[in-house]
């Protein structure tokens, strides 16, 4: 049973940083292009950033230059780095997985809770 198990999230101070990790389980990881989504209370779930197999990548314009996603193809793993946190990224993040050659073969995580308080 393919998996993808978050971690990393937790409290974090304004101007401060997290990183996350999604470790994938039972799948071809690099050839899935890997993302983070995250969704707020009351709102629906946005995309942060996203990977392709060949490592490019995008994100959304409220995290442009503060967040990195990146991925090692042989620890079958992608990551968030969060830096210069506000108290609007506070959501539960979910990492998702999508075959680059079907994407209807696609998988999330659990998700874990960031907040950003001080």
């Amino acid at each position: 049973q393919v998996q993808l198990v978050e971690s990393g999230g937790g409290l974090g101070q304004p101007g401060g940083s997290l990183t996350l990790s999604c470790a994938a389980s039972k799948i071809a990881f690099s050839g899935y292009y890997m993302g983070w989504y995250r969704q707020a209370p009351g709102k629906q779930r946005e995309t942060v950033e996203t990977i392709n197999s060949s490592g490019r990548t995008n994100y959304a314009d409220s995290v442009k230059g503060r967040f990195t996603i990146y991925r090692d193809n042989a620890k079958n793993t992608v990551y968030l780095q969060m830096n210069s946190l506000k108290p609007e990224d506070t959501a539960v993040y979910y990492c998702n997985a999508k075959n680059s050659l079907r994407v209807s073969d696609e998988y999330w995580g659990q998700g874990t809770q960031v907040t950003v308080s001080s």
